[in-house]
């Protein structure tokens, strides 16, 4: 078999310094993108998404969502800590029941869009 010959490097040097310019402008600060990354990193667990989801229509308790995903209450609450460092969910207390909900419309907005992306 022959072996592709394709190359990502330009067989040339000659770089469009206005576009570079500007999108040096326009891109954000490496902390951000960091950040960013991370958020993006926590949804990369199939037991968080199935927790927001869970959350898009109602606020729940831990018990309630072991329930839903036949999980142990343990499990659920770890992950739960996660969604909430990282802003994705709130919390409220009521007695010694703690009910959980998304942090604000932009939780949702990210999954439906993740989504609609993939069923394109």
């Amino acid at each position: 078999m022959a072996e592709s010959n394709f190359s990502e490097r330009c067989d040339f040097m000659h770089v469009h310094e206005d576009v570079v310019a500007l999108l040096k402008e326009q891109m954000p600060e490496d902390e951000t993108l960091f950040d960013l990354a991370e958020l993006f990193k926590i949804f990369g667990d199939s037991t968080r998404i199935k927790i927001l989801y869970l959350l898009f229509e109602s606020e729940l308790c831990v018990c309630d969502i072991a329930q839903m995903l036949q999980m142990t209450q343990s499990a659920i609450s770890h992950q739960l800590q996660v969604l909430k460092k990282s802003k994705l969910v709130k919390y409220r207390r009521e007695g010694k029941t703690v009910f959980y909900s998304l942090a604000d419309h932009h939780v949702r907005a990210i999954i439906d869009q993740g989504m609609e992306h993939i069923c394109e």
